[in-house]
């Protein structure tokens, strides 16, 4: 019998070897991609204009300069001449901007996508002015130059460049800007209707979203090019809970601040269930082959390890436990105004990123019953429920990854969930074609300046921004 389980013990060890040392990457044949010019100095002056203009958006819109939004559009005929005056502009409400490009045929129209406001800054903490566009050492500095007043100059400079050219793309294309991204305006949602009353089906959708990054994905040392096909949902959720007062000389057991404390503990000790949805099953295929034989072995054997792979994405947190999973992330609490005072209402506030297969009902249901405390009440926020998972096995996808890998020599491209939202989850209903790519190549220190302070860009990075939208106009 010891014989027969050892036996069956080095087969399972052989099956897990053999699988990994199978779990290769395809196959492919390396043709060149063709060479790529523009007006690189021209790119980067219509950059910093676009960053001069001081368009923040504020969820209180008597705080917005609408004298700066206009500014920027008005900037646009000199910036690019050439798009301006062969591609008709229509204004849509709230800020909606939308550019239209007339292809030589009907039929499987692209939408390019970027948004114009900028999140607000705290000037004091810059080394150097948010909104002067300062250029030192090949990077300029200044908010929105990330996000997304980079992708903005990029497609306009892209078709700028090639309409000068004699261009004319095979299909429409449409150039579609928000400017109230940042506070989930609705100019977005106004560009959709206005496809949807036109019939207009994209055969592509691209928006921000992933980048060109490295040292992202265990065993993986090559620069990875994140394609998000889907991204999750998001749910801000209050907790509120009443008591009798009174003064904190004689206080219960249990006080208002207590009790949502002891909630909160819950939830951080029982997390939601962990699912591999489709972009993360095809990002741990995809990244998972070139990875080191250690990692390989993990990921060519999911089947087998599905357990040790959640436990280490729930003692880790951060990025890898975001694509797995639905998180709650307590940001806010509030309790009494005063220090020997028992709070008559305390409340907490958790944001929660939904995992493509939960939805706001059904989350809001696991934190009742996990917290189980019926005198906490739970109220729904702001919200939107997970995007639908977008194809890869499409011209649109292809199209997106080719431009990727041509741009941006020796990475690996590969789908991924999107843990954060932009504008393209508004074309939910509309294709089933929506990629979500920010066209940058990003250090972490550079991603992390991103909504906060010293946001800047490397210059070689605007350039690649734009030869990536020329590469990608030139397949539609």
């Amino acid at each position: 019998m010891a014989y027969i389980i050892l036996g069956f013990v080095l087969l399972f060890f052989v099956i897990l070897f053999v699988r990994a040392a199978l779990f290769n990457p395809p196959k492919t044949i390396d043709i060149p991609a063709e060479e790529v010019s523009f007006d690189k100095e021209a790119a980067v002056d219509a950059l910093a204009q676009l960053v001069r203009c001081k368009t923040v958006s504020y969820a209180d819109h008597s705080l917005e300069d609408d004298g700066e939004f206009e500014k920027l559009i008005a900037l646009l005929p000199t910036l690019y001449p050439n798009v301006t005056a062969s591609c008709p502009m229509l204004r849509l409400p709230d800020r909606a901007l939308l550019f239209h490009w007339k292809g030589k045929d009907d039929g499987d129209p692209a939408v390019l996508m970027a948004h114009y406001d900028v999140v607000p800054v705290e000037e004091d903490k810059w080394e150097k002015p948010a909104f002067e566009a300062i250029i030192e050492d090949g990077v300029m500095w200044g908010r929105g130059t990330l996000d997304t007043k980079v992708t903005f100059n990029g497609i306009l400079s892209a078709a700028e460049n090639l309409l000068k050219e004699g261009f004319t793309p095979d299909h429409d294309i449409y150039f579609a800007f928000s400017g109230g991204e940042e506070v989930n305006g609705k100019g977005a949602v106004h560009i959709v209707d206005w496809f949807a009353e036109h019939q207009i089906t994209p055969a592509l959708v691209l928006d921000e979203g992933g980048a060109v990054v490295e040292n992202v994905f265990p065993g993986v040392k090559a620069p990875c090019g994140l394609i998000g096909i889907a991204e999750k949902g998001m749910l801000n959720l209050t907790y509120e809970i009443s008591s009798g007062g009174g003064h904190a000389s004689a206080p219960a057991p249990h006080t208002p601040v207590g009790r949502l404390s002891m909630a909160c503990c819950k939830m951080e000790r029982h997390p939601f269930r962990y699912h591999l949805t489709k972009p993360v099953l095809e990002m741990f295929d995809t990244l998972g082959r070139h990875s080191s034989f250690l990692f390989k072995i993990l990921f060519a054997n999911l089947w087998c390890f599905k357990g040790v792979l959640d436990l280490v994405c729930r003692k880790s947190g951060g990025e890898l436990n975001a694509l797995v999973r639905t998180t709650v992330a307590f940001t806010q609490m509030s309790g009494s105004a005063a220090p020997n005072v028992i709070p008559p209402t305390a409340s907490m506030v958790s944001n929660m990123r939904l995992n493509p297969q939960d939805t706001v009902a059904g989350a809001v249901e696991y934190i009742r019953k996990t917290i189980g405390d019926p005198d906490i009440k739970l109220t729904v926020g702001d919200h939107m429920e997970p995007s639908p998972i977008s194809r890869t096995d499409c011209d649109g996808y292809n199209r997106v990854a080719k431009a990727v890998a041509d741009t941006w020599k020796g990475a690996i491209v590969s789908p991924y969930l999107m843990v954060q939202c932009s504008d393209s989850r508004h074309y939910r209903d509309l294709s089933d074609k929506v990629y979500r790519f920010s066209a940058m190549d990003l250090t972490k220190e550079e991603r992390g300046s991103i909504h906060g302070n010293n946001e800047r860009i490397r210059l070689d990075c605007l350039y690649r921004s734009v030869e990536f939208f020329i590469r990608v106009i030139k397949q539609c």
